[in-house]
């Protein structure tokens, strides 16, 4: 454990329960996170959180029982851009099945992104709610310097933000990948002003949407969600990507990762789009298959 008196780590969360339809062959969870062995890899004392112990070996049979074999592990914001222990875990999952997205110092060197890329990197995470993630004002100049190793820009912000930085985003030379369903409340769905800048972006064919997003939902059973959840679906289903957000930090009591995956069966009306949501998006994106 780190040395910090403080540090109480919540529960690990619960296996989830089995889904009504498993995921299909080669589907992706496209956002979770590893905590700890915290004596290997403890979190930073400037924190904006204490995380669970989440460690690989206690995310492999939420994978399993979803039905899930393809794998994009987020660097989370209490490991700053320490990013040591996401790049073991896409070690230990393998480099044919697992992905990365890395946290950036502003002054990042391209020495350091071309090792991560080596490492099975392909983004990098600006989050704006969570803190600990590098500031928007690198946006651009992270975007330029990213662009030479074919990664994307991942971001969590507030939906409110959306009408004022979509101007930016659309400008990067290099794709942008929402997170928790771009922030968009789901109280608003898609009448708040934050969808129709995002609907625009999804236009430009290069902005991307993952549809894990209990975190903007009023609380379980999240089906306030649907609404704002089809809409994205209806904008731009192959752009749409989904991801368990394991292990589903700050939030009590968790989610159970099988009803959340039977929420997104209940969002998407046929096989087709099953399967370009869950498979054929994650290929298209994180390259996986080549």
């Amino acid at each position: 454990m780190p040395t910090d008196p403080g540090f109480t780590p919540p529960p690990t969360p619960p296996l989830p329960s089995a889904p009504e339809r498993r995921a299909p062959e080669g589907a992706a969870d496209c956002h979770f996170h590893i905590f700890g062995p915290f004596d290997r890899f403890p979190p930073s004392p400037r924190r904006p959180y204490d995380p669970p112990l989440a460690r690989l070996e206690d995310y492999r049979p939420v994978a399993a029982t979803l039905g899930l074999s393809r794998f994009v592990i987020v660097q989370a914001s209490v490991y700053g851009s320490d990013n040591r222990v996401t790049e073991a875990a896409i070690g230990g999952l393998g480099r044919d099945v697992a992905r990365g997205v890395a946290v950036l110092d502003p002054g990042a060197a391209e020495a350091e992104i071309a090792r991560l890329d080596g490492a099975g990197f392909v983004g990098a995470r600006f989050n704006a709610v969570s803190g600990g993630g590098t500031p928007l004002a690198a946006l651009e100049d992270l975007a330029a310097r990213i662009k030479p190793f074919g990664w994307h820009i991942q971001l969590y912000v507030e939906g409110d933000l959306l009408p004022e930085l979509a101007p930016r985003l659309a400008e990067l030379p290099v794709p942008v990948v929402f997170d928790h369903m771009a922030g968009i409340p789901a109280a608003a769905g898609p009448r708040h002003p934050g969808f129709a800048a995002l609907r625009a972006l999804l236009g430009t064919g290069r902005a991307w949407v993952k549809l894990c997003g209990y975190r903007v939902s009023a609380g379980p059973p999240y089906h306030d969600l649907a609404p704002l959840a089809r809409a994205l679906i209806e904008a731009a289903p192959e752009r749409m990507l989904w991801g368990t957000d394991w292990p589903h930090t700050q939030i009590i009591p968790p989610p159970d990762a099988g009803k959340l995956l039977d929420l997104l069966g209940a969002w998407v009306r046929d096989e087709t789009d099953w399967r370009r949501i869950l498979v054929e998006n994650p290929e298209t994106l994180y390259g996986f298959g080549r």
